[in-house]
């Protein structure tokens, strides 16, 4: 790791950007300065203060838990330029003019720390042209550090040096946004709009051309260009209106007046679409206008009509037989659409030779190699592969030779032909770009591997490219102990046991159970701790319901209780391990996903995880011991207070699991008590073995012992009859149905301990067996199997 500590952080300009990167630096705990113009009226920190407060009213919400934007210092350049000093990372993020950059950079100079880093988020000015406002002093630690937006769930950050930047200064800057920031970053040429954008914009331009051209509407456009074709599942025109019109605007005309035909042979492709100039001129620039491609009226979606310059009912589908053939191997795929005879079909074949054309004229220009490329188009515009994997993919030559023609035939934007080491050379031999010795850099000649940075070293298995073999696959790596259909154990040193469910959606179904029992064993004998960890993202759904009905149909409820007393046996086979057994999560961690988390005894988690009991959903409880988790946690929070009463503590732990509250980020899953403090919060999701490893080694260093089996108190009758009361509130002002009154009743008679005095000590079997009863009776219930064949059918919550 760099010896580069960023203690705190500057950012300068408290637009949309700007306070979002802040809100960001808040999530991985890292102390931010939002400056901003002074306010002409009010407090003079004013613009910054309302640009936090705004935080919280943004979707997706850009900070962990919305109290937490307290924590972002509001400023302004005329009262606090001295705040600067003590800084270590100088983020400037104003509005995207040259001479207002400028006029900044020589404000803030005399401010500078002698160590500090000052990095520019411009979407694509030149970097180098910036630095000149700077001292000589300040200009070896200057470059562009450009993040997408929303910068929270974004994972590219492209990083721009000037010929002035001192190397080490990138190297330190990569391991803070790596590890510190949890971003994928990509080092771009200082071009105009670098790497992503300048392929993205190109390409989003080339696709509303051809959108044009064959007479689609944007509704069937975007179901064609989401999911179906491996993007973002908000399509083009979606997409364009969350980054904004007047944002994509801006990006367009910095391709329009930095580049020319000369310097870019597509460059008449890259003329403001009809459309995009009249809704910019109507004011309606997407979502933060609430009006763009599309409109939002009430429960209906509608998309605008140039003709009419009024908004028309969207909804529209692609042709099934379009989204059939985009299931196909990447071969087959791209030879149909292009022999394709409807519109729909030649459109598609169209935008994606368009993205080969352009990323193989211009690879050598933009980047290093063509994995800058691939990997800049996955982690900024959410691409499932980059262009240069499809091609690889579906066949170097034979897709080359297809694009070759139809230049030659004047079908393509430009008739600009393919670089000639596309048809001969290493590339041509190899099959493609990316090989095992690395990517190909048409400037050096060869492929070259990644960068080795000690950074690097935590991340256990990167996400890899198509073709990038030399690189560890977890499904094969290390020793495999054990392994089966459900879940393979298997070790990297000896020393920690992994246990990898390989379920779909990693779902626990009776033999993951079984198998993680076996790997519990396993583990106390030969290994000194476990880690329960899959290399995909989700950690787990929970269980497999699909596996689950059809032991009830044949069994009934004495089958289920069967299934249910398996699971609870599992959970306290892990809680009360002989060797500590880590929960290391990612994405989503629901319903006995939570409770298998929540048993271990640790938990390292990705901050983007969403963990919680959901099972209310789909008219069950909890019962695999979330219940009982929730109650003895109550009890363990009471005993650290000076309260003899256990209700208080139950509040939050109840609600969560009547509601079916999920957090929103690792940070919201601490709030809600599925995760402690002594867990970790790790902002990279590559970074989560390492991690989790590392603790589970710590902890077997430091003599970690199992819990003792202790009794603890509950609420009793009484506390059942004060949420019942408020239960009743909530059914009579119709804000719960029946169903949810029933369920929610039968959530707090477990957590509540059934029966009882208030403050009786009970054990965890005696709240399990309750959570069992519970469970048993809802999932033989009507209304239950209308709310689990509903979200089998649509993955959407049946309320009834």
């Amino acid at each position: 790791m760099s010896r580069f500590n960023v203690k705190k952080v500057a950012v300068l300009g408290a637009g949309v950007m700007g306070a979002q990167i802040a809100a960001h630096l808040v999530n991985v705990k890292v102390p931010v300065i939002l400056f901003d113009l002074p306010a002409k009226e009010g407090p003079k920190s004013g613009i910054a203060e309302r640009a936090i407060a705004n935080l919280k009213k943004l979707k997706p919400s850009p900070i962990g838990v919305a109290e937490d934007v307290a924590l972002i210092q509001p400023a302004n350049y005329e009262e606090h330029m001295k705040l600067l000093k003590g800084c270590d990372l100088i983020i400037e993020a104003i509005a995207e003019r040259m001479d207002w950059k400028l006029d900044l950079y020589t404000k803030i100079a005399p401010f500078v720390a002698k160590h500090a880093i000052v990095a520019s988020n411009t979407s694509g000015l030149s970097i180098t042209k910036l630095s000149e406002a700077l001292p000589d002093a300040i200009k070896p630690r200057f470059c562009g550090i450009h993040f997408f937006n929303p910068p929270r769930y974004m994972p590219l950050v492209e990083l721009i040096s000037t010929p002035t930047t001192e190397p080490e200064v990138q190297d330190q800057l990569e391991a803070f946004v790596t590890s510190g920031l949890g971003k994928g970053v990509v080092r771009a040429k200082d071009t105009p709009n670098f790497i992503a954008n300048r392929i993205g914009i190109a390409g989003m331009l080339a696709t509303m051309k051809e959108v044009e051209n064959f007479g689609l509407t944007f509704d069937v456009v975007d179901d064609l260009t989401g999911k179906k074709l491996g993007r973002a599942s908000s399509g083009t025109f979606r997409t364009a209106d969350v980054v904004g019109l007047d944002t994509m605007a801006h990006v367009v005309k910095t391709l329009q007046d930095n580049l020319s035909l000369a310097s870019d042979p597509f460059y008449d492709s890259f003329g403001t679409p009809p459309v995009l100039a009249k809704l910019i001129e109507l004011g309606n620039l997407g979502q933060k206008t609430k009006k763009g491609f599309y409109q939002k009226k009430g429960r209906d979606i509608l998309q605008f009509e140039l003709d009419s310059e009024d908004y028309i009912p969207a909804g529209g589908k692609a042709d099934e037989v379009y989204g059939r053939m985009l299931k196909k191997p990447a071969a087959e795929r791209l030879k149909l659409l292009r022999n394709a005879e409807g519109a729909q079909g030649q459109f598609l074949w169209a935008i994606l030779r368009n993205s080969f054309h352009y990323a193989a004229v211009h690879l050598e220009s933009i980047a290093d190699c063509a994995r800058d490329v691939d990997q800049a188009m996955r982690w900024g515009f959410g691409m499932k592969q980059g262009p240069f994997e499809l091609w690889q993919e579906a066949g170097w030559l034979e897709v080359a030779k297809m694009i070759q023609e139809d230049i030659a035939a004047g079908k393509a934007l430009c008739k600009a032909p393919l670089p000639q080491w596309v048809f001969e050379g290493p590339v041509a031999e190899a099959g493609g770009v990316h090989t095992a010795q690395g990517s190909w850099s048409p400037a050096q000649g060869k492929f070259i591997a990644r960068r080795v940075l000690p950074v690097y070293e935590r991340q256990l298995f990167p996400e890899k490219l198509l073709g990038e073999t030399s690189l560890p696959d977890w499904k094969t790596a290390g020793t495999t102990i054990a392994e089966s259909k459900a879940l393979r154990s298997w070790t990297l040193d000896g020393k920690v046991l992994i246990a990898s469910i390989k379920n779909k959606m990693h779902a626990i179904s009776p033999e993951v159970m079984e198998a993680l029992v076996e790997a519990v064993e396993t583990a106390e004998s030969d290994f000194e701790a476990m880690v329960i960890w899959s290399g995909d993202a989700p950690f787990s759904v929970g269980a497999d319901l699909e596996a689950t009905m059809p032991a009830f149909v044949i069994g009934g409820a004495d089958a289920i209780e069967s299934i249910e007393a398996e699971l609870q046996n599992m959970m306290l086979r892990i809680r009360y391990a002989q060797v500590p057994v880590v929960a290391a999560i990612h994405g989503m961690a629901l319903g006995g996903g939570c409770e298998l988390a929540v048993y271990s005894a640790r938990r390292v988690a990705h901050m983007e995880s969403y963990i919680g009991l959901v099972e209310v959903g789909v008219g069950l409880v909890p019962g695999a011991g979330g219940l009982t988790y929730i109650a003895r946690r109550a009890a363990e929070n009471m005993a650290q207070s000076t309260s003899k009463d256990v209700l208080p503590f139950l509040t939050e732990g109840f609600t969560a699991a009547a509601m079916a509250k999920v957090g929103t980020s690792a940070i919201e899953s601490k709030k809600l008590g599925y995760l402690l403090e002594s867990d970790l919060i790790v902002p990279h999701k590559d970074e989560l073995l390492f991690t989790a490893i590392n603790e589970a080694k710590s902890m077997a260093a430091g003599g970690w012992r199992a819990p003792h089996k202790r009794l603890f108190p509950v609420a009793g009758r009484n506390g059942i009859a004060t949420i019942k009361a408020q239960l009743v509130n909530m059914r009579d002002g119709g804000f719960i149905s029946a169903y949810d009154f029933k369920i929610a009743s039968m959530i707090a008679e477990v957590v509540c301990g059934g029966d009882v005095d208030a403050g009786s000590l009970v054990t965890e079997e005696y709240l399990l067996a309750l959570e069992r009863k519970a469970f048993c009776h809802l999932i033989g219930q009507p209304k239950t199997h209308e709310r689990i064949l509903g979200m089998l059918n649509t993955g959407k919550p049946v309320r009834n």
